[in-house]
């Protein structure tokens, strides 16, 4: 009988795979169904012996059986898009069944968590300090230093949260992994759980995530056994951005409203229900089985860029031709992935911008496109690395409006607690407002008559942009978090770059 392998991702299954594994198994084909291997425009990708025909429609079926198919792809592992990248994370994607604890044992699994038991927890910590590995969320914080400050502090219980609240426009990573690989995840969390004394660890998820929650909760009572006496439990907020902030996301954990803390302190000395807590998110905590094999972390310290240390997924998206998931080491550049690798814009026309890192990145210009993808090349630029989203825009893009979105976004996703980030983003929005409508009048809220220290009277363009400068300043030096602290950077990288989109 052939065996037909097709995704059960989420993607796969909104592109149709559904209906085209029941065609398969109406015509007598055995199914298997895995998980994807980040082709996403050859959604739904079919494999049969290694050969990979997409993306797939029922209609394709009876020619893919009979072998003259016009949907062949040729063998999977040699695409170029696949055979092109260095898959540690990602290694598993589109190669094993996600709920099998056999296909994931087959693959190494397990191997790193009896490694690390064996270990002293400060031998563990040692080993993920000297792999070089940074938070994947977006900070780039070393993740070795975080797990020593919670080893160090003293207290009776302590806690592992996996901050699974993905996000950042044209990111998909983190559901790509709860999905097709979260025995993974499971591993990594149980060695931190081990390394710093925790016997406790949360996954807070996003409800739009469906299948990513069903996926968790089914690997997690089928590994219990495995980690135990680690114990980990899934948590579902209810989507709203700030809270993939981490003290947000612990608040929402305790059952509060999702609204930053100030920091001091960290939430490694004082984090959930006061306890000592690693954050960290999926993306880090599923690099750490890789690293705690025999070499794990002296390969993962050799790959990448000065301290960009080992592999980042990165996730085309937006108006590029071929978007999927790209996992390779730190150091390539914008140029590579989106000609090289994506294709180009979907649409056919030239590239005008690139945001990476979320809605909150900054805006690249084409001339940046040879910066190496790397945590402080990005910040001299004053741009951000993020999750490792990438989204292409096309030369019909408004980089006013889009400048104008990042306000709008910051509104309505601020959780209210500082001053600089809830009323910043809304005067933001109105300020360009003003500049792109090319009318000079005064700001409304400085005219009402109640309204004695400020201005009445209108400004010219000039004023208007150095007073757009001055509140991108305030923002970013005065919030409590990268929510208001980070929107600056695609307003003032749209307004560097693309100055006759705010005329």
């Amino acid at each position: 009988m052939t065996v037909v392998r097709i995704s059960d991702d989420a993607l796969a299954l909104a592109c149709g795979a559904g209906a085209v594994a029941h065609a398969f198994a109406e015509a007598g084909s055995e199914i298997e169904r895995v998980s994807s291997w980040g082709m996403h425009w050859l959604e739904p990708l079919v494999e049969i012996d290694g050969q990979g025909f997409g993306p797939v429609s029922p209609a394709d079926v009876q020619a893919i059986l009979a072998g003259h198919s016009d949907k062949a792809i040729g063998p999977i592992v040699q695409h170029p898009f696949i055979a092109g990248q260095q898959r540690l994370t990602f290694a598993r994607a589109g190669r094993t069944r996600p709920l099998s604890l056999e296909d994931y044992a087959a693959t190494g699994g397990w191997t790193a968590l009896a490694r690390a038991r064996a270990m002293a927890p400060a031998d563990v910590i040692a080993e993920v300090t000297g792999s070089g590995l940074r938070g994947r969320g977006g900070a780039g914080f070393p993740a070795g230093v975080k797990w020593q400050t919670v080893l160090a502090a003293a207290a009776p219980r302590k806690f592992v949260v996996c901050n699974a609240d993905e996000g950042d426009s044209g990111t998909f990573a983190d559901r790509m992994l709860m999905e097709g690989d979260p025995f993974q995840l499971i591993e990594g969390m149980a060695i931190a759980g081990h390394a710093v004394g925790a016997w406790q660890g949360f996954i807070y998820i996003r409800s739009e995530y469906p299948h990513a929650i069903a996926k968790l909760r089914a690997a997690i009572s089928l590994a219990a056994s495995q980690i135990a006496p680690f114990q980990i439990e899934v948590r579902v907020g209810a989507g709203a951005y700030v809270c993939g902030e981490e003290t947000s996301l612990l608040n929402s954990i305790e059952g509060k409203r999702g609204e930053v803390r100030a920091k001091p302190p960290l939430p490694a000395i004082e984090g959930l229900f006061g306890c000592p807590t690693v954050v960290n998110n999926v993306l880090t905590l599923a690099a750490i089985p890789h690293i705690l094999t025999d070499c794990g972390s002296s390969l993962y310290d050799s790959l990448g860029i000065d301290r960009s240390k080992g592999t980042m997924p990165i996730q085309l998206a937006g108006n590029i031709k071929h978007g999927g998931l790209f996992e390779t080491a730190f150091g390539i550049t914008l140029n590579d992935l989106i000609h090289g690798i994506g294709g180009g814009t979907a649409s056919g026309r030239p590239v005008k911008a690139v945001q990476v890192g979320g809605p909150l990145g900054a805006y690249l210009h084409p001339s940046q496109f040879d910066l190496p993808f790397d945590y402080e090349a990005y910040s001299r630029a004053n741009a951000l690395i993020g999750h490792g989203g990438v989204v292409v825009f096309d030369d019909t893009a408004n980089m006013g409006a889009l400048a104008r979105f990042a306000f709008q976004f910051c509104a309505a996703e601020s959780c209210g607690k500082c001053t600089p980030c809830r009323i910043g983003s809304t005067r933001g929005v109105e300020l360009i407002d003003r500049i792109r409508s090319g009318q000079h009048v005064p700001d409304l809220v400085a005219a009402l008559p109640q309204m004695h220290n400020a201005r009445n009277h209108a400004r010219s363009r000039e004023e208007e942009l150095a007073l757009l400068e001055d509140l991108c300043e305030t923002m970013q030096y005065g919030s409590l978090c990268a929510l208001g602290g980070f929107t600056p950077y695609p307003v003032r990288s749209a307004l560097k770059h693309w100055p006759e989109d705010f005329a």
